[in-house]
């Protein structure tokens, strides 16, 4: 059995006679043609890898013979060998979809490496990653256990999160559990790194604690506002790190990336409470006592999140940053998209434009409803994908490219992220208890304290009482919080589910992403 099935067509045939065999001795069938007709009478009725293609043939051109392969199979890889340097064949071969360029003459190890570039490149690939992640897998075991700060921490989901990806090109299904399970224990350590440092993160002025929620547009945002050049501040609800990467190339098109790093959400990692954080600048505890009409508690009636344009005009004033002229915009359905694209350029008017995004956030709940989304994002690798394929026709996408080509910066972030959950832990409430499936708050809330993080005070964990004697609990790693009553019904129910609220690393370490224009 050969290693491929090569058609290699160029009308001086005979004098590749020793190019052919040392092919052949590498294990390829070579089958060789001098015209294009017969290549292509070939290609229609064999199973052929790769086309090796002359360009300056009589009677029909490389490229001719080129366009009459691609329509009897658009995928089959073709490699053009020619004399001919000038830039328009290049273009015009590129343009009808060559897989490479060789020019000649070319000698045998040239074209074997080609031939492998295209044919085992996946298997090397795979080969490759899995070799590179072992060496790797003693670092971030030693990482993981040399008690690591909060920047540590940052670093180590992002190799994993690095890892996972590149594993999508890995056919080692072992290997693959072998990260996942490191995944796993990473998120074990985190739990009990944010269990022991949370409280102090939440302490009036501690100069020790990482960039969060409530502190990012201070920090990350505004000192990147100047006069000139207006800076839009794109949030795209429930974005995490791995689904950023996902995007990234896209971005990548219309813009340079400037700096791709990571800050943390608070607790509960819930959009009305980062959310809320980020445009306030303050602590949910805060937003409470300084706006006491506009906070709602999650059992109060009413949206959570109806005053962040009023949160984020009074952050401006208290840094004094309230002569910015400044845009909100929130988009949560298609024809708020469409609203944006058509206003675009007019925001380019403005030193600060706020963009909110609610797609993602809407993604992960609908998956947990409708089972035609349980198919289309059964695990992380289909969510990603199911991300790129959203931005990359969204309306958000579709603005962006429209004033790419403008002096302009762009700020990329979210509010907080998910998890797939698979472990559930009961937990007993009163009729006041939160219904969330992450985190919980009520008065007499009965749990496995080894199953949770507890702030029996929750201003301990910057967040407002909702009632006397509340506590709040936040799952850990993979966990969701069950009722007893019905309990089998909703752990089948909720089981492998995307949820937020509560402390992983996937939920809490969230990416801020910079950019310009090119």
């Amino acid at each position: 059995m050969p290693l491929a099935n090569i058609v290699w067509v160029d009308d001086e045939i005979e004098s590749l006679q020793s190019q052919k065999l040392f092919l052949e001795s590498k294990g390829y069938a070579i089958n060789t043609f001098a015209s294009g007709f017969d290549a292509i009478e070939f290609v229609k009725k064999n199973n052929i890898d790769v086309v090796l293609l002359d360009e300056s043939m009589p009677g029909i051109t490389g490229l001719q013979t080129l366009s009459k392969i691609k329509e009897i199979n658009n995928h089959l890889p073709v490699v053009m060998i020619t004399k001919n340097e000038t830039e328009t064949l290049m273009e015009e071969a590129i343009g009808s979809q060559i897989t490479d360029y060789l020019l000649k003459p070319v000698n045998p190890n040239q074209v074997l490496l080609c031939l492998k570039k295209i044919i085992d490149n996946k298997r090397l690939i795979a080969e490759k990653t899995t070799t590179a992640y072992q060496q790797q897998f003693r670092e971030l075991f030693m990482a993981l256990n040399n008690n690591p700060d909060y920047n540590e921490w940052m670093e180590i989901y992002k190799k994993l999160v690095f890892w996972e990806l590149e594993m999508e090109k890995s056919d080692s299904p072992e290997m693959q559990e072998i990260l996942s399970q490191q995944k796993n224990e990473a998120n074990t350590e985190f739990f009990k790194y944010i269990s022991k440092n949370y409280s102090k993160w939440m302490q009036p002025k501690n100069i020790e604690a990482p960039v969060m929620s409530h502190n990012l547009l201070q920090f990350k945002v505004l000192p990147h506002v100047e006069p000139g050049v207006p800076l839009f501040f794109i949030l795209i609800d429930n974005l995490r790190f791995d689904q950023w990467k996902a995007i990234q190339p896209i971005f990548a098109e219309s813009f340079r990336i400037l700096e791709e790093e990571t800050f943390y959400s608070v607790l509960p990692t819930a959009t009305q409470y980062s959310r809320n954080a980020i445009f306030s600048g303050l602590l949910p505890v805060d937003i409470q006592k300084q706006f006491p009409q506009q906070w709602k508690n999650d059992e109060d009636e009413g949206g959570k999140n109806l005053f962040e344009e009023d949160f984020f005009k009074a952050q401006l004033k208290k840094f004094k940053k309230d002569n910015f002229k400044t845009n909100y915009t929130k988009v949560l359905n298609h024809n708020d998209g469409q609203q944006l694209v058509n206003n675009i350029h007019n925001l380019l008017n403005n030193d600060l434009n706020i963009i909110v995004y609610n797609f993602v956030d809407m993604l992960s709940h609908a998956r947990t409803e409708m089972e035609v989304l349980k198919e289309l994002a059964a695990d992380e690798k289909s969510y990603r994908s199911v991300t790129k394929s959203w931005f990359e026709h969204s309306p958000l996408h579709t603005a962006l490219k429209k004033i790419a080509d403008k002096k302009i910066k762009v700020i990329v972030a979210t509010d907080h992220g998910s998890i797939k959950v698979k472990t559930p832990y009961k937990v007993l409430g009163d009729k006041q208890t939160t219904t969330n499936l992450r985190y919980k708050h009520g008065r007499n809330l009965n749990y496995e304290a080894k199953d949770v993080l507890a702030f029996r005070n929750p201003n301990d964990a910057g967040l407002p009482v909702p009632t006397v004697n509340s506590s709040f609990i936040f799952a850990k790693e993979d966990g969701f919080l069950c009722y007893p009553n019905n309990y089998n019904h909703y752990v089948n129910y909720y089981k492998n589910t995307f949820q937020h609220g509560g402390v992983s690393l996937e939920e809490m370490i969230i990416p801020i992403i910079k950019m310009v224009s090119k």
